[in-house]
């Protein structure tokens, strides 16, 4: 368990998750604050871009994200929190 407001993730951490999810866009939130403010939702992101917006700001990581052996779960979705739950 890890609060990421004040234990921000690490690079590490980050790029196991991409290794899990498949992709950095999988564990990015486009329902962020900062998503419009910054203009995100206007431009073409890149991988590097998702990885590069997680790591800078908290609110860009889709939560939860859960971790079961080799298995991730990202989002709060009733079908995603159903199978963390078969998981765990």
């Amino acid at each position: 368990m890890q609060d990421i407001k004040t234990e921000q993730i690490t690079p590490k951490q980050l790029d196991e998750m991409k290794k899990l999810a498949g992709s950095y866009e999988a564990l990015f939130s486009r329902v962020a604050l900062k998503y419009r403010a910054l203009g995100l939702d206007k431009k073409v992101l890149t991988e590097p871009d998702y990885r590069k917006y997680i790591l800078e700001e908290y609110t860009f990581l889709k939560r939860p994200v859960i971790i079961v052996n080799d298995k991730i779960f990202i989002g709060n979705s009733k079908n995603t929190v159903a199978a963390a739950k078969t998981a765990l």
